[in-house]
């Protein structure tokens, strides 16, 4: 149930920090209000708040976190921007899931 819970924590942690960057981009590229800041600010202080959830050590969770981030990122480019993503899309999303499963469930070695 840990490994679900965490899965979860990080696609809401991805998800913060994807709206955190979207509201800015449809502010600076689509002409939409500079209001957008503030809710976008509040999404990135969410994503920091999220990721400081999280018992591991700061550097495993964060390379863990980015195979997440990948798989996230293309469903909200499907989601959210109607843009179908390719084959080639997928494998990259199957190959940075591949690496955080090995980041998590690599052997640990004791510190010196």
């Amino acid at each position: 149930m840990d490994i679900l819970k965490t899965l979860g924590l990080f696609i809401v942690t991805a998800l913060a920090e994807i709206v955190g960057c979207y509201l800015p981009y449809l502010w600076l590229k689509q002409d939409r209000s500079a209001w957008l800041l503030l809710p976008a600010a509040a999404s990135l202080a969410a994503f920091a708040w999220l990721l400081s959830l999280h018992p591991q050590a700061a550097g495993r969770t964060y390379a863990a976190y980015g195979g997440v981030y990948i798989g996230v990122a293309i469903v909200w480019l499907w989601a959210v921007e109607s843009i179908r993503p390719s084959l080639t899309d997928w494998i990259g999303v199957s190959v940075a899931l591949l690496g955080m499963l090995i980041i998590v469930f690599g052997p640990r070695h004791a510190s010196p």
